[in-house]
């Protein structure tokens, strides 16, 4: 499966139903956590199919509002519920809580059960008809997912793909992550950091500093707001461009990618470095280049998070301590000098005999 996730162009009417059905959706999920709740104090064992049941016969009659917007948000936001319980129960995931208006607004629909296709950059959609798209589509899936970031409405939905391996140019790579640099390959290749938060963090704080006063709820602070969200948004994008470019680039040319096991939370536990850590993206990479890998008939091996990879010279295997500030590994033994990060990579790439974890 493969999915994807497009901004829609909508006018004010449509923009309108949409926050109608996301309100409906948010409802009926509230309304059914609230009922489970008092379900399982009381010594019940709910499921969302009892819910619906319960709602579509006593709940949705009074209501008749909800006769204006389609049945397939209501049936989904039990499902969704459900399966909320389920990893809570499995200890995947915290108990599920109240859904608050304006934070994640978002609704799923079906065409009963027929396939829904997306052709070009008009697309009828069941109940909320034609929407249009600022990228063209082209795919048949079951359902779809429209969702509301910073205030703009955008469309999700996955669909069935066949994947295929691409010619590559390279045998073995390994990529060293850093601060300094976004990653540097076993060839010299370096693919250098957007650093997106620290570039827009003093506008970011501006805009939170003139929201500082404003009453919670006016207009002026809803306007605030939204400025600051479509900043986190624009800085999220960046890193993700960044992260898409790279994970691509090294899916579709190498034939194995070796990196690092790094542990991301520990990382972040250093405060001192924890922002710029961050900012880079580290778990981002390795969640898209595992599925890419897949995509493109490449193999990812992860090397244990113990090997030495900053600490062995490359080409002698001499191990001495480097701290962050040597960003040059001069080795005494054959004189070897040569950039801490290349000198990783490099290490990196030859350890694919060693021991290691095989992914994808």
């Amino acid at each position: 499966m493969k999915s994807i996730r497009t901004k829609l162009k909508l006018n004010n009417k449509q923009k309108t139903l949409m926050a109608q059905h996301a309100g409906y959706s948010r409802w009926c999920y509230n309304w059914g956590l609230s009922l489970w709740n008092a379900a399982y104090i009381d010594g019940y064992k709910p499921n969302a199919r009892k819910l619906r049941e319960v709602f579509t016969n006593h709940t949705k009659p009074l209501y008749p509002w909800m006769k204006n917007l389609s049945s397939k948000v209501y049936q989904y936001a039990f499902i969704n519920l459900g399966e909320a319980f389920k990893r809570f129960f499995q200890g995947l995931g915290k108990r599920p809580r109240f859904k608050k208006k304006g934070k994640s607004d978002s609704f799923t629909i079906d065409n009963c059960g027929k396939p829904i296709e997306l052709n070009g950059w008009n697309h009828k959609l069941p109940f909320i008809g034609i929407v249009n798209t600022y990228e063209p589509i082209e795919a048949t899936t079951k359902k779809i997912t429209i969702s509301r970031q910073a205030g703009d409405w955008y469309l999700s939905c996955s669909y069935e793909f066949t994947p295929t391996s691409t010619p590559k140019t390279t045998e073995v790579v390994g990529v060293d992550l850093g601060i300094k640099t976004l990653a540097t390959l076993s060839d010299g290749k370096v693919f250098e950091s957007v650093k997106s938060y620290r570039k827009l963090e003093a506008k970011l704080s501006r805009l939170q500093y003139l929201n500082r006063n404003k009453n919670i709820g006016s207009a002026n602070s809803r306007a605030a707001q939204l400025k600051i969200a479509r900043l986190h948004r624009r800085v999220a994008n960046i890193r993700k461009d960044a992260l898409h470019k790279l994970t691509t680039y090294l899916a579709k040319n190498h034939g194995s990618v070796v990196i690092e096991d790094l542990n991301v939370s520990g990382m972040l536990a250093n405060h001192k470095l924890a922002k710029s850590i961050a900012d880079q993206g580290f778990y981002e990479f390795r969640r898209q280049l595992k599925y890419k890998c897949q995509w493109y008939g490449c193999d990812l091996v992860v090397v244990d998070r113990f090997f030495p990879s900053s600490k062995t010279c490359s080409d002698c295997g001499h191990v001495q301590d480097m701290p962050l500030s040597l960003r040059t590994y001069d080795c005494p033994d054959c004189g070897l000098s040569i950039d801490r990060d290349l000198n990783a990579s490099i290490n990196l790439r030859n350890a694919v005999g060693l021991t290691v974890n095989a992914c994808g």
